[in-house]
């Protein structure tokens, strides 16, 4: 959707479910995302991503999981 090297600032974003992923600053969230804290090149959203996220199930799932 976005371009790599584009020049714009991304946003890490995260939904109700746990899941990241980045967002152009300069627009509306979608519904049900929300600011997970850092902003910067695309490049540099990806890398904190990797850092914050280490399981990518979803949270609903994680939790039935450990419920076992």
């Amino acid at each position: 959707m976005f371009e790599e090297n584009d020049g714009r600032t991304y946003e890490v974003v995260r939904n109700s479910e746990e899941q990241f992923s980045v967002w152009p600053a300069d627009r509306a969230l979608p519904a049900g995302w929300e600011r997970a804290g850092g902003s910067g090149t695309k490049a540099d959203c990806l890398a904190l991503i990797d850092t914050l996220w280490s399981d990518l199930r979803p949270k609903s799932i994680r939790e039935r999981a450990s419920d076992r």
